[in-house]
């Protein structure tokens, strides 16, 4: 079983490497590029000792806890079987 993980900035909160990447990718010359936000992705694998619905419980607690800082942060969690 694996579990994957998303974190992003919340919508408001500036995101100066985003800002970046976008102005050096602009440089390189692709355009249309209204905005790039960037964020960190967690590959977890877990054993088979848990069914789906504990796996989801147990890593959203961890993305929540440990993974993201919920003040500035959103994340989203998917289980794969």
């Amino acid at each position: 079983m694996k579990a994957k993980v998303y974190v992003n900035l919340k919508s408001g909160v500036l995101d100066p490497q985003g800002k970046a990447i976008q102005h050096s990718v602009e440089l390189l010359g692709f355009s249309g590029i209204s905005d790039v936000r960037q964020g960190k992705y967690f590959e977890i694998s877990l054993d088979g000792s848990m069914d789906n619905q504990r796996a989801l419980e147990s890593v959203e607690k961890m993305a929540r806890e440990v993974l993201s800082n919920p003040i500035i942060e959103d994340y989203r969690v998917e289980i794969e079987t």
